[in-house]
């Protein structure tokens, strides 16, 4: 297809032939016999945009679940009204998200059965790591003895119990197509080889458009509780052996401590990756840009959780968390995702809370740490295997566009995914909105 009357982000105007591959980039090209045609009518044409670390089984289901945690949900009262006018789906369960401890404490079996005595229902803590099943849900699964109900998410002996359930791929692909994402990297740890096949076929039949990298299996999550120095140092060493680069998850300063010190002793991949790196001390910073390996961060945290930051985190501690300005003046590669479902899946919503890092009280956690829309949005269009390094619209390069309403400059100041007018993945629009010009 060609693009006519696109603008660049340098601000430099030119038609655009895309297929696979870009193909052509020039002024007045002509159209083919029969090719489409795209009118830009000067609005932005970029790489399409990348979430570098997502979960998509799990964000899938998200869409066709309850949540259960701020801002929406606030209080233990607020809690119960949500929970008691569910109802439950297909499978005769609720599935609730997004619970935190600010919300009503600690949960258990017991608090879950004072509120929803008799349908089986699992609550998962917005971390990802832990679910809380009431007593008809431990029953469902062969537990009704277990103590309390809390229950980790990487423990296969008692997920296999849980009744399957049907995830829309379609409706999340349609959503984030709306937003011009045409990649994603599934960071789900414990993905099997017939699940990164399953999601595959899902894209190669068009029920998922964008398309899809994997970290497993070269991913781990690390737990202060059982942080182990010579493991890691091994596991890293085993991956590197076999060719495979590594993405470690660190959410503390722990966590990370430990795991600049297995990459130090390890060796690195060029491909190696750190995630999240939601706590970053001063100290780390030169030793991160030693290493080389990429930070895949996300800065939508402060905008969705940074109240709670405040409300728990030491003051001293808060120049530490989600740093972005700083470890790109240390030369650390970056690139930036959503975290979805843990995080919204907007990626617009993450390159806003990076630059202006307002939390949804109003208030500013750590004004040092923000950087120009321009840099946020290149730090969703880079590479899929090397996230650090941006695409270009070049010839040569992919076929996977975002075309924008606006031109750079109203582009840049609103950084909205309503501007999105296109999204292209190899050469076909996948998604148009009603505005949408073509010729």
């Amino acid at each position: 297809m060609l693009i006519r009357r696109a603008t660049l982000l340098d601000g430099t105007t030119a038609d655009i032939r895309v297929g696979v591959l870009i193909d052509e980039v020039g002024d007045g090209l002509a159209a083919a016999p029969g090719e489409r045609v795209l009118d830009a009518a000067g609005g932005t044409v970029l790489p399409g945009l990348h979430d570098h670390h997502v979960h998509l089984r799990s964000a899938a289901a998200a869409l066709d679940s309850l949540l259960v945690g701020p801002p929406g949900v606030g209080t233990k009262e607020q809690l119960a009204q949500a929970l008691c006018q569910a109802g439950p789906s297909s499978d005769g369960w609720i599935r609730a998200i997004g619970y935190h401890e600010s919300v009503a404490g600690r949960l258990d079996r017991d608090l879950l059965d004072a509120m929803v005595p008799v349908i089986p229902l699992r609550i998962q803590h917005r971390s990802g790591a832990l679910w809380i099943l009431n007593s008809a849900a431990l029953g469902r699964i062969g537990l009704a003895g277990h103590p309390d109900g809390r229950l980790h998410s990487a423990d296969p002996s008692w997920s296999a119990g849980l009744p399957r359930r049907e995830t829309n791929l379609a409706r999340l692909s349609g959503r984030l197509t709306s937003m011009g994402v045409t990649g994603v990297t599934d960071a789900t740890p414990d993905l099997s080889a017939a699940d990164m096949e399953s999601l595959q076929e899902a894209h190669r039949r068009g029920e998922f458009r964008p398309r899809i990298r994997f970290l497993a299996p070269g991913k781990k999550i690390l737990h202060d509780d059982r942080l182990d120095l010579d493991a890691l140092t091994v596991w890293i060493s085993d991956c590197h052996r076999a060719g495979r680069p590594v993405a470690v998850h660190c959410v503390t300063a722990a966590q990370l401590v430990v795991t600049i010190a297995a990459l130090r002793a390890a060796g690195s991949h060029p491909l190696d990756r750190i995630e999240h790196a939601a706590v970053v001390p001063d100290d780390t910073l030169t030793d991160l840009c030693d290493l080389g390996a990429t930070v895949v961060s996300q800065p939508n945290f402060v905008a969705e959780r940074g109240d709670q930051y405040f409300a728990e985190i030491p003051a001293a501690e808060h120049h530490q968390l989600w740093r972005i300005a700083s470890l790109l003046n240390a030369t650390v590669p970056m690139a930036l995702s959503t975290d979805m479902p843990f995080g919204r899946d907007d990626p617009w919503a993450a390159m806003r809370a990076a630059v202006r890092r307002i939390t949804a009280s109003g208030a500013v956690l750590n004004s040092t740490e923000c950087i120009s829309a321009r840099t946020a949005l290149a730090m969703f269009l880079g590479r899929p295997d090397r996230p650090g390094r941006g695409r270009t619209i070049t010839p040569g390069q992919p076929g996977d566009l975002c075309v924008l309403s606006q031109p750079p400059a109203a582009a840049l100041a609103q950084l909205d995914s309503a501007l999105v007018a296109a999204t292209i993945i190899g050469g076909e629009i996948v998604y148009a909105s009603r505005e949408c010009p073509r010729a």
